[in-house]
């Protein structure tokens, strides 16, 4: 016998790895949110890892949720920009809707951050990236309704996309939030958000302001110590000035974060576009320039791979070398020799190591010898993204070690 239509207990297939759905074969979940399960999946006729999102169990008999959810999907797939992330197919498998999204390989925002700093420089290429992905929506007449670090996705080139509209609001669809209705998360929703009220593109430029504020000083500007609290100090306070918790931010940032958590939105931005002038053209300025741009490196002790003792002071003696010759660089500052090999032997996460001195970048390596034979290996790496920039490998004899060095 049928059941009926609004039993929201009817079973649904759990979808386990190697389950097949059409010709996506389940791989694992990999997350899961208030309205939908991710999951990695194989696309067995591209050949190509896919993200399918399906509407969580419980919804699946909800009319309004599985609407809502079918939004999403309309709402990403018109979207095609850098820095939205994709979408392939919308479906249905065994009664329950999902759509299948291109697979970002690298971290949430909110995972890049947990307990870290960013330089400003990248903070501000972040700040950008969002408002270029935001600027595409909007003009596509799509609001976000829930911008927050978790659903902006560092990919593995450290490009920010944006995910999950599942709350997006579309210009002429269907009003499926009833006013009145609280949605969004608390803590990053906009003062409107949190009364109920009827939101726009500015909700989100207030969720970006909040974003930006935690890229900047590490914590959320209303933060209290439980969600009423959070809510309440969103609506009546005032955040604390940037400076409190972050020196050297430059003129300019606190205009520009402040204007967009403005209580009133109508003293908020009013278009994605104005913040995104404002950024662009705070980042050219001379000063900021000098602060934040100016590349740095520091060069650790490469690690030696043999088992002869001796080899640590051609290992120190190397990255000597390496520090001596880029000092002699113009407009780069090489971090200093005994600050560098101070780390040396410290299981210390290679970002850390470029946090505790200061450097945007950490040249580091290793030293395996074969009888006269070197095998040198060498990586560049990012301290925000810890990233590989650049690596090679060398083999030579051991009398071409200054040849190496160069």
């Amino acid at each position: 016998m049928n059941q009926p239509d609004d039993d929201k207990t009817q079973a649904v297939t759990v979808l386990s790895k190697g389950t097949a759905i059409g010709h996506y074969r389940i791989v694992e979940k990999i997350g899961a949110g208030g309205m939908g399960e991710v999951y990695l999946a194989e696309d067995t006729k591209l050949d190509r890892k896919v993200a399918p999102k399906f509407l969580s169990p419980h919804l699946c008999q909800d009319s309004e949720c599985r609407a809502r959810f079918t939004r999403e999907a309309q709402a990403a797939a018109k979207l095609d920009h850098p820095n939205i992330v994709a979408v392939h197919e919308v479906s249905e498998f065994q009664g329950r809707p999902f759509f299948s999204m291109q697979h970002v390989e690298g971290q949430s925002l909110k995972e890049v951050l947990a307990g870290k700093s960013l330089p400003l420089d990248r903070i501000f290429e972040i700040g950008v990236q969002v408002c270029e992905g935001l600027q595409a929506a909007h003009e596509s007449g799509i609001t976000h309704r829930d911008v927050k670090p978790s659903n902006i996705l560092i990919d593995s080139h450290g490009r920010a996309r944006i995910v999950d509209f599942g709350l997006a609001s579309v210009v002429g669809s269907d009003q499926l939030t009833r006013i009145g209705s609280t949605m969004g998360t608390v803590g990053y929703m906009s003062p409107e958000q949190v009364r109920g009220e009827q939101v726009d593109r500015r909700s989100d430029l207030f969720s970006l302001g909040v974003v930006l504020y935690e890229l900047i000083t590490g914590r959320q500007p209303f933060k209290g110590d439980n969600d009423a609290a959070t809510s309440r100090n969103t609506v009546d306070a005032e955040p604390e000035p940037l400076a409190r918790y972050k020196s050297e931010v430059p003129d300019g940032l606190q205009t520009i974060v402040i204007k967009a958590l403005a209580k009133d939105k109508n003293l908020r931005y009013q278009h994605v576009d104005d913040l995104l002038v404002d950024l662009k053209g705070l980042r050219q300025l001379p000063a900021f320039q000098v602060r934040t741009k100016q590349p740095s490196i520091a060069v650790l002790s490469f690690a030696n791979l043999s088992s002869d003792p001796e080899q640590e002071y051609f290992c120190d003696g190397m990255a000597e070398e390496i520090i001596n010759a880029l000092s002699h660089l113009e407009d780069l500052q090489v971090v200093a020799r005994t600050s560098a090999l101070s780390l040396k032997g410290q299981a210390i996460d290679v970002r850390e190591i470029g946090r505790k001195l200061g450097a945007k970048t950490v040249l580091e390596g290793s030293v395996r010898r074969s009888g006269n034979r070197l095998r040198i290996t060498t990586q560049l790496v990012d301290v925000a993204s810890g990233y590989h920039l650049w690596s090679e490998k060398f083999d030579r004899d051991l009398e071409d070690v200054f040849a190496i060095q160069d």
